[in-house]
């Protein structure tokens, strides 16, 4: 079903583009390159704290910590056995302290605790 422009529940959507995270830093931003040296296929989500991705995903954990893929919220980006990608990534702002968060390599849900590289 096409979306409608006119009536209730109508989009209406600006014309032009929208910059994502346009505010953050360059210290808040990095680049990093993904393998998937494994043999099925790996997706992760836009939330992610990279760290704790699948072992099976090749990339500098140690750069990547604290950090989550730089893409649009409730997204997420699949890598194909043997893919290789190159993507940004951002830091993780607020209190940096993420519930649930498993941290495996720290045991602990605070990104600026004892395990922060």
């Amino acid at each position: 079903m096409a979306a409608s422009t006119e009536g209730p529940g109508a989009y209406r959507i600006r014309p032009g583009s929208i910059e994502l995270n346009a505010e953050r830093t360059a210290d808040e931003r990095i680049t990093l390159v993904f393998v998937n040296a494994g043999d099925r296929p790996i997706q992760i989500g836009s939330h992610l704290h990279l760290p704790d991705a699948n072992a099976a995903l090749e990339f500098d954990r140690v750069r990547a910590h604290g950090f989550h893929l730089d893409i649009p919220s409730g997204t997420s980006q699949r890598f194909e056995p043997g893919a290789s990608r190159e993507l940004d990534a951002i830091a993780i702002r607020g209190a940096r302290r993420v519930p649930g968060l498993q941290l495996t390599n720290a045991g602990k849900e605070d990104l600026d605790g004892p395990g922060r590289p």
